[in-house]
């Protein structure tokens, strides 16, 4: 496309046809177009992206209007956490995720990983026990409603280790390894529902072991710590799996467009670089996460036995000294 004017090489570029009734871009990927904004009938997460976006700060204004104070990298958080789910759902990348294997893997990394740490940094649950409205009837139905969801049988079970450890990783070895992908990707619906799919995963995942709001379940910190690890050797592996396989694991990708110059084995290869790659900085960034967590905890148990001890003049540690000498004198005796 070089020589063309930016205009013409849009318009060229426009309509290359249709891949399962989804959209692909007619000019091979660039850096410049990657990220083109492009809406379609099927831009579900996109759209909630920017739903999402609004309805969060009109929440913080709502929250600061009463009289109180919400951090302002949450408010940060939520929105790259938005913005990163539109940036691979709403732009030309979704369309040529559609056709290059290595562009789709970037694309469910996002997805998986990026944006649901983001969000869930975000605490958007605090923040909606923070501003919905209280009490009986209509109007404090939406926050009754959300904390019966918290406490439900149901939510209890899907953010189970048991449940959201297997899911994950058969995120990657039931989807890929078997005919689901290209099932899914048959389809705009089941296109869909696949990144959303990944979206889901990477929130019941994470959610408990970052602990930013209130959950079905909790987690000591070393269980945090151990949850977010165990998945890591199988992350790794399907990586390399995918790297070194000489045959292509999925159907969708083996015909590229054709003139994008692409080698489908070798895009491969590139897509399992991205997923051995991508596994690292989301677990440190995690990893950093709940351990200044556990420190702050502990500092603040501290803090609180301090204050317990010049309450009661160290009622406690005195008792477990006359325990001791109680012990002692009846030892000797």
């Amino acid at each position: 496309m070089k020589g063309l004017g930016q205009g013409a090489e849009l318009e060229a570029s426009v309509e290359h046809g249709h891949h399962s009734g989804m959209w692909v871009p007619g000019a091979p990927p660039t850096w410049g177009r990657m990220f083109l904004p492009h809406l379609e009938p099927w831009s579900v997460l996109a759209v909630l992206s920017v739903v999402g976006v609004l309805v969060y700060l009109a929440a913080v204004v709502r929250l600061r209007r009463s009289g109180a104070s919400w951090p302002w990298w949450r408010t940060v958080a939520w929105i790259a956490g938005s913005a990163s789910l539109f940036a691979v759902t709403g732009t030309w990348l979704n369309g040529y995720s559609m056709v290059l294997f290595s562009v789709h893997m970037a694309q469910h990394m996002v997805l998986s990983l990026i944006t649901p740490l983001l969000l869930l940094l975000a605490a958007p649950v605090t923040l909606a026990l923070r501003t919905l409205p209280r009490g009986r009837g209509p109007a404090g139905a939406p926050r009754a409603l959300l904390l019966e969801a918290l406490h439900s049988r149901f939510a209890r079970f899907v953010t189970h280790p048991l449940f959201t450890v297997p899911l994950f990783i058969a995120s990657l070895y039931g989807v890929y390894f078997t005919p689901l992908f290209d099932a899914l990707m048959g389809s705009p619906l089941g296109h869909q529902f696949m990144l959303a799919h990944f979206v889901v995963t990477g929130l019941l995942f994470f959610g408990p072991i970052l602990g930013q709001d209130p959950w079905p379940r909790t987690l000591s910190h070393p269980g945090r710590m151990l949850e977010l690890f165990l998945p890591v050797p199988f992350h790794a592996f399907f990586g390399v799996a995918i790297m070194m396989s000489a045959s292509l694991v999925v159907r969708t990708f083996t015909d590229p467009p054709a003139g994008w110059g692409v080698d489908p084995l070798r895009d491969q290869g590139v897509a399992g670089g991205i997923v051995w790659a991508f596994g690292e900085l989301p677990t440190v960034l995690v990893l950093a996460v709940v351990f200044f967590s556990w420190a702050g905890s502990e500092e603040r148990r501290g803090r609180t036995l301090d204050r317990a001890a010049d309450r009661d003049g160290d009622a406690e540690l005195q008792a477990y000294n006359a325990r001791l000498r109680d012990m002692a004198a009846r030892t000797q005796h």
